[in-house]
């Protein structure tokens, strides 16, 4: 059974969350982008807590059957990317997210109130 887009961005959020990713948004790319449905962004305050909170997501991913088509930044830790098809989800380190803000590039995306 195929994980659904709104399953995989709860399961993305939960798993963040569960390793105190830090202030979590998602925004609604649906009809913006043909990019995902979803991205996720969330932030660590160290190397150390951002690859966990993106280990944490490849790890509840993978047990959900989904298929994670690429993950890049693990090696760094400064801007993990991670795709997991119809979502996307960005773990910055703090300073990475201050300084690239992405959310403002989304300005016109709605944001997600999730589980």
């Amino acid at each position: 059974m195929a994980v659904t887009s709104n399953e995989l961005l709860n399961l993305a959020v939960q798993a963040a969350d569960d390793k105190k990713a830090m202030n979590i948004v998602a925004l609604d790319l649906k009809g913006i982008s043909l990019i995902a449905d979803y991205f996720v962004i969330c932030h660590g305050n160290s190397d150390t807590q951002v690859q966990a909170i993106a280990t944490e997501v490849r790890k509840r991913a993978q047990e959900a059957g989904a298929q994670i088509r690429g993950i890049e930044g693990m090696d760094s830790a400064r801007w993990v990317l991670m795709d997991l098809g119809d979502v996307v989800v960005h773990v910055f380190h703090r300073d990475e997210r201050e300084y690239y803000n992405i959310e403002r590039l989304w300005s016109d995306a709605k944001v997600v109130e999730t589980v």
